[in-house]
C-alpha cells in the first residue's frame, strides 16, 4: 500500500494506490479491498428513470472492462500485436446516498476508495495537489482562462447556450460586517439593494478567475473553520438576476473538472464517472450511459475510481450530485463479453 501525508500534522492516511510494480513484468493489479459498506443493485437507487436501470442493470451484471496500462519501458520498442494486453472487468454498484451540501464529490470519492480521511480532508489534499501542479505549470494562462470561463465568465457573451450565468466571489468571512455597513450606505443614499450589494461585492471580494482563486475557493467547505464565504452573482440576458449571499456561511464549492484531474493525480489512478442521462436527454437506452474519465498527471499505479452522477438533460449534462460507486472483480470473463471495454 502507498502513504500519503495529507495533512499539517504529517499524519499518514493510508490510501489504495498499491506501489508501483517492477519494470520488466506485466502489471497485474489487484482490486484495493472493498470499502467497509457494501454496494447497493441498481434495483434498490431512487431517482433513476427505467431505462437507466436497465442498462446500469446491464453494467453491473456483465462489467465494465478495463485496460490495465503497460509500465514496463522495454515494452516500449515492442509492436502493438506482441504486447500482452490485460484486462481486470469490475461490477460496479451504487454506494449508497451521500449529503447535497456542495461536499459530494469529497464524500463519494473517499467512499467509494474505502479511505479513511474525512471529505474535508480529502478536500484540502485535492487543492494541495492542485497548488503544486499549477506552480509546475507552463502554461498557467490557459488554466486561469478556464477557470474564468466557469466562476467569472463575460456576462457579455454566451447567452446563445446558457439562461443563467453564475459568478462567484469570495467574502472573507472577517470583512462581512463591513460589507454589510458599506451596503448599507449605498441603499442610503437611494441605490436598489441588490445592486448595492452587487457593487460593494465586485469591490471588496476576491475574483475566482485564476488559479489562485480556484484554491481558495475550492478549500470551502461550508464549515465555520473556512476562510472565505462564497457569493454567487446570477445574471439573465437582461442583467442581474438575484444574489445568493450565503448568510450562513454553509455553502461549499462543488467540485469539477480540474478538482477530478487532482484528485486522479494525488492518488495516480484515473477517475471515471459514470453519467446516467434519463428520457430528458433525448437518448435511446443503449446509449443513456456514459463513462467520462479524468485521467492523472503521471504514471497510472492502481485501479479505477468510479463516481455516479444523474445526468439531467444535455442542457444540464453533469448534474449537480456526485455518488460513490463500489466495484468488485468479476473473475474468469473475457472482455470482449463486458458490457463496457473502457
Amino acid at each position: 500500500m502507498g502513504k500519503l501525508l495529507c495533512d499539517s500534522s504529517a499524519a499518514s492516511v493510508e490510501t489504495l494506490a498499491p506501489a508501483t510494480p517492477p519494470a520488466g513484468s506485466p502489471l497485474h493489479w489487484a482490486l484495493p479491498p472493498p470499502p467497509p459498506s457494501m454496494g447497493y443493485g441498481w434495483g434498490e437507487v431512487a431517482g433513476l428513470e427505467d431505462q437507466q436501470r436497465r442498462k446500469l442493470e446491464r453494467i453491473s451484471d456483465r462489467g465494465v472492462a478495463w485496460k490495465v496500462p503497460d509500465t514496463d519501458p522495454a515494452s516500449s520498442s515492442d509492436s502493438d500485436n506482441d504486447r500482452e494486453v490485460i484486462y481486470q472487468i469490475f461490477r460496479l454498484e451504487h454506494g449508497g446516498q451521500v449529503e447535497s451540501d456542495g461536499n459530494c464529490l469529497f464524500t463519494a470519492a473517499r467512499r467509494s476508495m474505502g479511505i479513511k480521511m474525512s471529505a474535508r480532508e480529502l478536500r484540502r489534499c485535492t487543492v494541495r495537489r492542485f497548488e503544486e501542479e499549477y506552480e509546475k505549470e507552463e502554461n498557467k494562462e490557459g488554466i486561469d482562462l478556464a477557470i474564468r470561463n466557469m466562476y467569472s465568465p463575460d456576462i457579455k457573451a454566451g447567452w446563445g447556450v446558457h439562461v443563467v450565468q453564475e459568478v462567484k466571489l469570495l467574502a472573507q468571512k472577517v470583512d462581512r460586517a463591513g460589507m454589510d455597513s458599506a451596503i448599507n450606505e449605498l441603499m442610503e443614499l437611494g441605490i436598489q439593494r441588490e445592486i448595492a450589494a452587487e457593487t460593494i461585492y465586485k469591490e471588496r471580494c476576491t475574483a475566482v478567475n485564476d488559479g489562485s482563486g480556484w484554491a481558495k475557493y475550492m478549500s470551502i467547505s461550508g464549515s465555520d473553520e473556512d476562510e472565505h464565504d462564497i457569493i454567487t452573482l446570477q445574471y439573465t440576458e437582461e442583467g442581474l438576476l438575484s444574489i445568493d449571499e450565503n448568510r450562513d456561511g454553509h455553502a461549499a464549492a462543488f467540485g469539477d473538472d480540474i478538482a477530478l484531474e487532482c484528485l486522479a493525480t494525488e492518488f495516480k489512478r484515473e477517475v471515471y464517472v459514470v453519467q446516467a442521462h434519463g428520457s430528458d436527454a433525448m437518448v435511446d437506452e443503449d446509449n443513456c450511459v456514459f463513462f467520462l474519465p479524468h485521467s492523472p498527471r503521471g504514471p497510472i499505479c492502481g485501479a479505477p475510481i468510479f463516481l455516479f452522477m444523474k445526468g439531467t438533460g444535455w442542457c444540464g449534462a453533469g448534474a449537480d450530485h456526485y455518488e460513490p460507486l463500489i466495484t468488485s472483480l468479476i473473475p474468469n470473463v473475457s472482455h470482449d463479453k463486458a458490457a463496457i471495454v473502457l
